[in-house]
């Protein structure tokens, strides 16, 4: 049986043929040799989630991201990873790269959601794993608009309706009552899921140890501490019991133009929610636009993009992650 997606301590189309996994570089190299164009600051057209507030070209920053797992497996030990971040617009994958010691193969695929996943064998005895990837985002925020709408059930498209039902971990089922007398009255639309952001961001207490990988959004919501999955499945579970599509994403969230974090990076996680004719980014952790958003996947819960699924028991012995703008 596959493992817990959460391993302690402490988140288009099949590619060809399995390959060797070459090193990661540790250090960009100079102008032009990362790809066309990345000695200097590049120009994108705004798309999707930018469209609202940016009609023209945008500069783009360069973040590198990346991370790295070290296992001990008693026998050879079949994984899964979501560590790569998606190519989309308007964030550009200008590089990737992964490295194992001892030297294994890996196989890329597609899961059913769009998300980039990687299959490996982690060799019996101790193992290490890493993936870094060059990333150009744009130099914006994510979207907001106040005037954004929810749409009632009969009018949202048939791909977004299974993210209002209830999944493992976000329960709209059980939390129903609490989000209407919360909620209900409010005028329907952007603000009020900002509003369920807000009343998660202060209801909970951000805390490594007090969740594990089966706590629900109801347990959390009784206990009220967590870490950003929680915050994440908490608001998912109102918004869904309101009738509105949340979906949750997993990615790398560098601090950019903000004040650092002092703790050690970590993935992230935040929702988009279905308002209008389009998915809107939405952070109950941090409950602030942020720059830099680098998307690993999205799904119902975390148990869809579970950053590493071992079909087996080997141990983690240690997990380091980064994503930092590298200057130009």
């Amino acid at each position: 049986m596959p493992q817990d997606p959460f391993p302690e301590p402490g988140p288009d189309g099949e590619e060809p043929d399995s390959f060797p996994l070459p090193p990661v570089a540790e250090e960009a190299g100079p102008a032009g040799e990362d790809g066309p164009g990345l000695g200097q600051r590049t120009q994108a057209y705004s798309t999707a989630e930018t469209s609202q507030e940016h009609t023209g070209p945008m500069d783009m920053r360069r973040v590198r991201v990346g991370c790295e797992f070290v296992y001990v497996a008693g026998v050879d030990t079949p994984a899964v990873f979501q560590v790569e971040p998606r190519d989309t617009a308007p964030v550009s994958l200008a590089r990737r790269e992964w490295s194992t010691e001892p030297e294994v193969r890996i196989r890329h695929y597609t899961d059913l959601y769009g998300n980039p996943c990687a299959r490996a064998m982690l060799p019996a005895g101790r193992s290490t794993l890493r993936f870094g990837a060059l990333v150009l985002v744009p130099d914006a925020t994510e979207d907001a608009d106040e005037q954004a709408p929810e749409l009632p059930p009969e009018e949202l498209p048939d791909g977004v309706l299974i993210y209002t039902l209830p999944s493992r971990y976000c329960l709209p089922d059980m939390l129903g009552d609490e989000a209407w007398s919360r909620f209900g009255a409010m005028p329907a639309g952007y603000s009020r899921v900002q509003a369920i952001c807000g009343y998660v961001n202060s209801h909970l207490t951000f805390e490594y140890g007090r969740s594990g990988p089966r706590t629900t959004a109801a347990d959390v919501n009784a206990s009220g501490f967590g870490v950003c999955r929680d915050f994440t499945h908490l608001a998912i579970s109102f918004c869904r019991a309101l009738n509105i599509p949340a979906r949750y994403v997993f990615g790398y969230l560098p601090d950019m133009d903000v004040p650092p974090d002092p703790a050690p990076m970590d993935f992230a996680a935040w929702m988009e929610v279905w308002l209008g004719d389009r998915w809107w980014t939405f952070d109950p952790r941090n409950n602030r636009l942020r720059k830099g958003r680098i998307l690993i996947g999205c799904g119902r819960d975390a148990s869809d993009v579970a950053m590493v699924t071992t079909f087996g028991a080997p141990l983690l012995e240690s997990m380091t992650v980064h994503a930092q703008e590298e200057p130009e």
